[in-house]
């Protein structure tokens, strides 16, 4: 952020009010102040800002504002004096400095540049100009992780993951809600998803080893220029949510390997509330119970194979081909018979789908 932006404001400021205005950053040093010989001096009074939560605080013969009035703050401002009209020019140049902060990145900060093409905030056109007056590169590959807490978020989750990518020319690590974090990083033509799951499991080991923050990562498939880059966002997206109706278990999940999750996930409900009524015609699959559900789970797990999978099961070899004529009985499918199988296994896809989407609403 350039401290001139700053500077030009807090003097008209001291003009209009008649009040020394400034700005400090967060570690209390003095970037901008209409008394010129202030500038690179430090005010002791982060700690106070940060415990007012965003609110005005009086102190040391200044009034102070986060700018933004956000509680953990990279600037805040400054006016000369404790009273109600200090609080007020307060008030009024944080209204001033943050429009000016935002119009700024905008314009010149290559991490506010991505963030608003992921977020769809910019027009195809503007964006080659854009990239281009930030000497940003568009045709190289990026790799884009979503890296969302799901347990204990940490503000500080940023700053580690802005330590883990410190060029910040090639990369960058953005924040875009209070548990989502997207990191989108240059990598070679071609890395596979190997590379991409190692890079996936830096992040969630640097979060583990420097906080208490647990994540699950959504992995898109590379960008290749800049303006696909909101797609691949959505794509990590996507491997999120499909990753949560059917790979409970797994914290990292890329894209390309959702499979068939993915299809079923863009399906309409009604579509497979339709599909499980053609498939189980004799009766509903909710008259299958745990056990049964749990001899399936393993059979397939087993690739079919009945002898492995009864002596997983630690059941005689006839005990699981009764189930199994059982199964067959209730449903019309025998899980032997490969294609049966298929279709049985996609239907209890689409069943935990239904589920998820009826515990969601």
């Amino acid at each position: 952020m350039s401290s001139r932006v700053f500077q030009s404001i807090v003097i008209q400021m001291k003009e209009a009010s008649g009040r020394a205005v400034g700005v400090i950053d967060s570690a209390g040093l003095i970037v901008a102040s209409s008394e010129l010989s202030l500038v690179g001096s430090t005010l002791g009074a982060s700690p106070l800002i940060e415990d007012a939560g965003g609110r005005t605080v009086r102190s040391f013969g200044y009034t102070f504002r986060a700018l933004g009035g956000q509680q953990h703050f990279d600037y805040a401002v400054f006016v000369n004096g404790e009273d109600d009209f200090a609080q007020t020019v307060c008030l009024m140049a944080d209204i001033a400095l943050t429009e000016a902060k935002a119009y700024y990145e905008e314009k010149h900060d290559n991490a506010a540049f991505v963030k608003s093409i992921i977020s769809n905030n910019i027009l195809p056109g503007d964006l080659y100009v854009r990239a281009k007056g930030l000497h940003l590169a568009t045709d190289v590959t990026r790799a884009v992780f979503l890296v969302r807490q799901t347990q204990n978020p940490d503000v500080t989750a940023i700053e580690s993951l802005q330590n883990l990518f410190p060029d910040r020319q090639k990369d960058f690590v953005i924040s875009v809600s209070e548990t989502d974090i997207v990191v989108i990083k240059e990598v070679p033509l071609g890395t596979d998803g190997k590379e991409l799951y190692k890079l996936a499991a830096s992040i969630e080991q640097k979060l583990t080893d420097e906080t208490d923050v647990r994540t699950v990562i959504g992995i898109g498939t590379p960008a290749k220029h800049l303006r696909e880059l909101a797609d691949r966002y959505k794509e990590a997206q996507v491997a999120i949510d499909v990753g949560k109706v059917f790979d409970t278990d797994k914290t990292i999940i890329n894209y390309e390997n959702l499979g068939i999750g993915r299809l079923i996930y863009q399906l309409p409900t009604t579509l497979c509330e339709m599909f499980l009524a053609e498939v189980f015609k004799k009766n509903p699959i909710d008259s299958l119970d745990e056990e049964t559900l749990y001899t399936i789970k393993k059979f397939f797990e087993n690739n079919l194979n009945v002898s492995e999978t009864s002596r997983k099961l630690f059941v005689h070899r006839n005990t699981l081909v009764y189930r199994l004529e059982k199964i067959k009985k209730l449903t019309g499918l025998d899980l032997r018979e490969f294609d049966h199988a298929i279709v049985f296994k996609v239907a209890l896809m689409v069943k935990k789908y239904l589920s998820s989407q009826e515990n969601a609403g």
